[in-house]
């Protein structure tokens, strides 16, 4: 029996960060993973992610924001790393659709820096960009992407170096709590410690099987979680209106056909475009399709054939991700209803790589102290009551 103080069930992109947070902190901390992280079969790889603050999901989500993007500046002086790619941010849609709409609101609750502008205004800033008459866009500039596997990486070679241990290509069979603690069964033996920090990503649905199917007797229920296969392309590109370099931003348009959000070329040959709707339901996340759906294709050759002319539907590169959706479509963070010992995130929905730094610090304080000054709580269990 393997002896700690603490278990992490996960080392993707919350996982990674709270393993960080615990060996900071000084606790005899362990990660497990049953891939060699940062890999890419879940939902923490394909290059990029976009990290902004004025969030039209929710302005709760604000605070938390910024918190986050302290900690990512943290991460990165600690691993003299860039993480954080501030190039900017467009986002494109309906003056009354959920996106402007709802930047703005953040943006007006929280005191945060964004600019409105009119689709020929957009146009004439980022020539590459086509945007009908009928749509506004509004600029946040300090927003930008996040790398996405290098972040995982830093965070796991920060744990490592602070004196935590990773458990690589390890399956964990299951797990059980007490007062006493929990036990992880896993194919590198039996693990013990006071805490248990699940941050399993897609396979937490598997997990809570059988064990949290029931009401607990606080009358919160875990929620059921779908995981949906997304698919990533990256289009080939010979315009450099494109780059970096050019000031070519981060980008969102709401759109009739779905979200569809892209990134500027890093590469010198190609960009990353995604559809942020959609997706097919995944039963098993061990075993997911990822060839290429032609029907995923074309939808992204249309949008681009519409708004970035000088892209062109040659595909570069291929990835699949996973999104494990709550019902609500929001982050879940909260105690396991019937094991104090026992916390998790859960349900990040396609949105929530960005918030893992702070997540990590959040699943730490909870485990160690009980509680967190984090501002987590309307993203508790308790909205399921």
């Amino acid at each position: 029996m393997q002896i700690y103080d603490a278990i992490v069930i996960g080392a993707g992109g919350v996982g990674s960060a709270a393993l960080y947070e615990l060996a900071q902190r000084g606790v005899r901390a362990v990660g497990i993973d049953r891939f060699g992280p940062p890999h890419d079969r879940g939902s923490s790889h394909g290059q990029t992610r976009v990290i902004r603050q004025a969030y039209f999901e929710h302005p709760d989500y604000v605070p938390l924001l910024k918190e986050t993007y302290r900690l990512w500046r943290e991460l990165e002086q600690a691993t003299s790393r860039q993480l954080f790619h501030e190039v900017g941010l467009l986002e494109v849609g309906p003056a009354d659709g959920k996106v402007v709409r709802g930047v703005l609101q953040a943006a007006a609750e929280h005191g945060l820096d964004v600019e409105p502008i009119g689709s020929r205004d957009i146009e004439q800033r980022w020539p590459g960009l086509r945007v009908p008459d009928e749509l506004v866009g509004v600029v946040e500039r300090n927003a930008g992407y996040l790398l996405v596997e290098d972040c995982v990486a830093a965070n796991l070679a920060a744990a490592v170096a602070a004196g935590a241990t990773l458990l690589s290509d390890t399956i964990v069979h299951d797990w059980s709590a007490d007062e006493r603690g929990v036990v992880v069964r896993t194919s590198a033996g039996d693990l013990t410690a006071g805490q248990l920090i699940l941050a399993a990503g897609s396979w937490t649905p598997r997990l809570w099987t059988g064990r949290l199917s029931e009401p607990a007797a606080t009358g919160s229920r875990l929620p059921s979680l779908v995981v949906l296969r997304k698919s990533l392309f990256w289009f080939e590109t010979e315009s450099s209106r494109y780059d970096v370099a050019a000031g070519f931003p981060v980008y969102l348009f709401e759109l009739p056909g779905g979200v569809f959000y892209g990134f500027p070329r890093l590469d010198g040959r190609s960009v990353k475009v995604a559809d942020h709707a959609g997706g097919r339901p995944v039963d098993d996340p061990s075993n997911v399709d990822r060839a290429v759906d032609l029907d995923e294709q074309r939808r992204l050759e249309t949008f681009l054939e519409v708004h970035l002319p000088g892209v062109s539907s040659r595909v570069a590169d291929h990835a699949v991700c996973l999104y494990t959706m709550s019902p609500d479509e929001h982050l879940i963070v909260d105690r396991h209803p019937q094991h104090a010992n026992v916390v998790f995130a859960a349900g990040l929905s396609g949105h929530g790589f960005k918030f893992t730094a702070v997540l990590g610090r959040a699943l730490a304080d909870l485990a160690l102290d009980g509680t967190t000054s984090l501002p987590v709580g309307f993203l508790s269990l308790r909205r399921f009551g």
